[in-house]
């Protein structure tokens, strides 16, 4: 190794060490890395635009733009008590009904934004039954990471592969919602084993559940309306831009630009809600992880890699699934898969079918994100709204539930990949 490589090297691991221990804000440490790769000429200035991924950006400040008009229309806190009533105050249906809701809106959107918008109505309505809502928020953010997992846009991770490989909204529905459907079942019936003795209502809280009025949660029925109407029509931009000749990120930019045309909302606020420190991250990573691509240390991880596989993608990708899954168990899943992505991209261009190997990364760093409380975003928002209520949830706590079951859904997705491809 070169004095050149050797720079990038230390930037990269000293950065990496510095988000996964939280010593300092994530967002810092990224810029602040892929600053130090450009001064000490690790990538040429002119270069370092070239390795942002502005597919990814757009997509993610696009979602955020669209949810933060829609959710003002009151949506959520509707879905949330039409589901416990129709549930009739039962603590176990209203759980599982929470789940779906949640894996659902988490394909739909993405993770992030459902469970700060679920968040809070699970802490009411718990509140009412008078139930400890730690099981319900776990089983949220379970739900959120496999519900992630299924589309395009549901997870970060999703939407940097799609970007990089060119996959469509089709492609991952075809190939891993399969996979998060079967997991998200299992899970589900086995938190029954887990939760269920610990749901027991008093009928008299049930009542005051049903007494609730879920037309009074619209604060907005015009824009709740032009919301379902504006949903539609992104997830069918999604299904279809491929044939579209278009980019993910214009559907989600597109979805975003008519929500805030016929929304009538307070523009300067809803761009205010935009993650910005989220998209500064990102955009400070792709550079980062440039710049061990500059130097072509990326290239020389996939030699060691295809020779340590014997060049079998099979072997690869079982290997990538389950080093995902571990490793974005214990620090976040989208540094991980952004240093990954040049890495399958160089194995393409020296012949490898690297078809499953996009699927396998995918699934393994999604449900990784289960392992641990600090393993995904969705996972810290939660505990964090826990906590700020009076309910924190123990990294332990969380973790004695969610790490035998992201072992489980990796089991899963082994063998789903090992039917589909090998």
């Amino acid at each position: 190794m070169n004095m050149t490589q050797i720079m990038a090297l230390i930037i990269f691991l000293v950065v990496m060490a510095l988000i996964m221990t939280e010593k300092i804000d994530r967002t810092v440490a990224a810029i602040g890395g892929a600053m130090l790769m450009v001064l000490f000429k690790v990538i040429p200035s002119d270069k370092v635009v070239g390795y942002i991924d502005f597919n990814t950006i757009g997509v993610l400040i696009g979602m955020m733009l669209f949810v933060g008009v829609i959710k003002n229309s009151g949506l959520f806190e509707y879905l949330a008590i039409f589901t416990a009533k129709k549930a009739k105050g039962d603590a176990w249906k209203i759980l599982i009904s929470f789940a779906v809701i949640t894996a659902v809106l988490s394909g739909l959107l993405d993770n992030v934004t459902t469970v700060l918008l679920i968040g809070p109505m699970t802490l009411i309505i718990t509140q009412i039954l008078q139930l400890n809502p730690i099981p319900f928020l776990i089983t949220e953010i379970l739900a959120s990471n496999i519900g992630g997992t299924a589309t395009l846009i549901g997870d970060p991770p999703n939407i940097m592969i799609g970007s990089a490989a060119g996959l469509g909204f089709n492609d991952f529905i075809m190939n891993v919602a399969p996979a998060a459907f079967v997991v998200l079942i299992v899970t589900v019936a086995i938190l029954y084993f887990v939760y269920c003795k610990k749901l027991c209502v008093e009928e008299q809280f049930k009542k005051e559940v049903m007494e609730l009025d879920e037309k009074k949660a619209i604060k907005d029925k015009a824009l709740l309306i032009k919301s379902l109407v504006g949903m539609a029509l992104v997830l069918i931009g999604f299904i279809t831009h491929d044939q579209l000749g278009v980019s993910s990120a214009i559907v989600a930019l597109s979805g975003a630009a008519l929500m805030l045309l016929i929304g009538k909302q307070d523009v300067e606020e809803v761009i205010c809600h935009i993650e910005w420190p989220t998209i500064i991250f990102f955009a400070g990573l792709f550079v980062l992880v440039g710049g061990l691509e500059e130097v072509g240390l990326i290239h020389a991880l996939a030699n060691s890699l295809i020779s340590i596989t014997a060049g079998k993608p099979v072997m690869m990708m079982i290997l990538l699934l389950w080093l995902s899954a571990i490793v974005s168990s214990f620090l976040d899943n989208i540094p991980f898969v952004a240093t990954l992505i040049p890495l399958i991209l160089t194995m393409g261009q020296q012949g490898v079918d690297i078809t499953p190997l996009w699927w396998a990364v995918s699934l393994g760093a999604c449900f990784g994100g289960n392992g641990t409380l600090i393993g995904a975003s969705a996972n810290v928002v939660l505990a964090n709204i826990g906590k700020k209520n009076g309910h924190p949830i123990g990294f332990g706590q969380y973790m004695k539930v969610g790490f035998p079951l992201m072992i489980l859904s990796v089991v899963i997705s082994t063998i789903y990949l090992l039917i589909r491809f090998a």
